[in-house]
């Protein structure tokens, strides 16, 4: 079973046709029409982790499916998708027009940190709805991007790059929940993302050969050369959380994932994500998800 869409994946599929350079580029970017992936035109996006990132004005009524979730978007609102989490979207009426841009991380190298955007990271909120005013400005925003990417400009490629953050933080000012992640210490922050970045390094889990490094908050601590406890507080601070919620909740989200997606049995499923004993993970799954992992999976099938 396919666990990861790549670039050349999507341009196969659903443009049918590849850029030329595509192969030989340190990064890549482009722009489309939501218009021409909706309706018959196109075949429908499958339920997959991608290779890239991808930003999405999306306006009509849709489902979007993300990890474990699935989100109702009743009039307009932007996606955030990032390589991590696997997802598609299920348009629900006729009605559906909109932009998106697709870019790898190398794309941003040494031009900002996309990761530590909370619109890209665990836990985050990856769908914001807006208002039909804010879609506006944002459709501008989407037409500048195609006259930059065909333009002749030298140094198009960045303003592109500023374009991507501008939807970023207008997205951002809309979330009022995020500002509180930023009155913090600069410091108390760095180690917050430092640990998140950490965790996220070990997902996705892609063959049952792999296994997560990382599973104890004093693994992580060491790795990050700082106390357990500091890093436990940092975590409260930023987030809410405490080191062992935020660690079972991205190993739930990747078992329900693995679960749901592919057909590997339930050991090797809990031996990825550093489980030896097979009793140990189905006594945490039910903890956290209430069912057992068969059960969960008989569900989903169903």
């Amino acid at each position: 079973m396919k666990l990861t869409e790549t670039l050349e994946d999507f341009y196969t599929i659903k443009v049918n046709g590849m850029p030329e350079n595509l192969k030989k580029e340190i990064g890549h970017f482009n722009v489309f029409k939501l218009d021409d992936f909706v309706g018959n035109i196109c075949k429908p996006f499958p339920y997959t982790r991608k290779d890239f990132y991808k930003i999405s004005l999306i306006i009509g009524k849709n489902k979007v499916h993300y990890a474990d979730k699935v989100v109702a978007i009743e009039d307009q609102a932007l996606f955030f998708a990032n390589p991590q989490i696997p997802y598609n979207w299920e348009q629900v009426d006729e009605n559906q027009t909109g932009f998106f841009c697709i870019f790898t991380d190398a794309f941003f190298s040494q031009y900002g940190n996309l990761k530590e955007y909370p619109l890209f990271q665990p836990g985050g909120n990856p769908i914001v709805p807006i208002s039909m005013e804010l879609a506006e400005s944002l459709k501008t925003v989407y037409l500048r991007m195609f006259d930059e990417i065909n333009s002749d400009y030298a140094f198009k490629y960045d303003v592109l790059r500023n374009l991507v953050f501008e939807i970023i933080h207008l997205a951002l000012k809309t979330q009022t929940v995020t500002t509180s992640l930023y009155s913090k210490s600069n410091a108390t922050i760095r180690i917050s993302s430092l640990f998140l970045e950490l965790l996220e390094r070990q997902f996705p889990i892609e063959s049952i050969t792999q296994q997560i490094n990382f599973r104890s908050p004093s693994e992580y601590a060491s790795q990050l050369n700082v106390h357990v406890n500091h890093l436990n507080k940092a975590l409260k601070e930023t987030t809410g959380k405490t080191t062992s919620q935020i660690i079972s909740e991205r190993i739930v989200q990747e078992a329900m994932i693995l679960l749901k997606q592919t057909n590997w049995n339930i050991n090797e499923i809990a031996w990825c994500l550093g489980f030896e004993e097979l009793s140990h993970f189905i006594n945490f799954f039910k903890k956290n998800v209430q069912v057992s992992p068969k059960n969960y999976r008989l569900a989903e099938i169903v």
